[in-house]
């Protein structure tokens, strides 16, 4: 398992995280994880193969029902459902989480997260840019499960209300936690680099990984107290994952 790392100093921290993936199909949830039937959200039987921030995708809440929802969670307090601060467009659809803290870091998902709103995001797999290779682009890179089952990722959701119309939105986020002791997911994303642009040293870096949950710990991480679920953030060994460059034209060797 990864552990998080302290920070100190002035940073300037690179987006590092999750913002590409392929939910699982119904008949896929229906196999691996028993629902056959879509409780609430968009009337969608199927959702694109594959989804960006602010598109629909499924998830499975504590209630033991499974969802259509916006990635990208809804604050309560939100005047619209394109997650707005200071008039500025909001990243919500991961939520950062430093083990050995009690809650998410971001005020937007400490109400969902008091509230036990927790949920599993299941994917077939996810995308992370690779920048190793030298060049002036990423090649983006794909993870999925060694063993060939959907990733069950850790989430939060929430049902925002219009305050408009009164519809009710659901919504959700994918957690996120530090990955720089892993072998595998600390080469992916952009270093980062202090205020004047200079490449911070490996013990300040925060790249950061999607959360996996292992099939006995779902009840866990659904059901348990927050301290409970909080245990259960870590990530899968080395071999648990299968990835490769997500356009195979575009195949690298990593220096693993």
């Amino acid at each position: 398992m990864a552990s998080s790392l302290p920070h100190s100093g002035i940073v300037e921290r690179v987006a590092a995280m999750c913002n590409r993936y392929r939910p699982a199909s119904v008949v896929r949830i229906r196999d691996v994880f028993g629902f056959t039937y879509i409780e609430s959200g968009p009337d969608i039987r199927e959702w694109r193969p594959g989804i960006g921030p602010l598109q629909l995708g499924p998830f499975i809440t504590n209630q033991r029902r499974l969802m259509v929802g916006q990635w990208g969670l809804i604050p309560d307090k939100s005047k619209t459902s394109k997650p707005m601060i200071a008039g500025r467009p909001m990243s919500t659809n991961n939520a950062r989480f430093d083990l050995g803290k009690r809650e998410p870091e971001k005020a937007s998902f400490k109400g969902p997260w008091s509230r036990g709103q927790r949920c599993i995001v299941p994917a077939e797999a996810y995308d992370e840019p690779y920048w190793g290779h030298g060049g002036p682009k990423c090649i983006w890179w794909t993870f999925a499960r060694a063993d060939g089952v959907p990733w069950a990722l850790a989430g939060l959701w929430n049902e925002w209300t219009d305050p408009v119309s009164g519809e009710i939105v659901p919504s959700y986020t994918m957690l996120t936690i530090n990955c720089n002791e892993h072998p595998l997911l600390s080469l992916m994303h952009r270093p980062d680099v202090d205020k004047d642009g200079k490449v911070l040293p490996p013990e300040l870096q925060d790249k950061r990984s999607v959360v996996p949950l292992e099939r006995e710990h779902w009840e866990q991480w659904l059901h348990g107290t927050p301290e409970e679920a909080a245990s259960l953030l870590g990530l899968a060994p080395f071999d648990a994952y299968k990835h490769g460059a997500a356009d195979p034209a575009n195949a690298v060797q990593l220096p693993l």
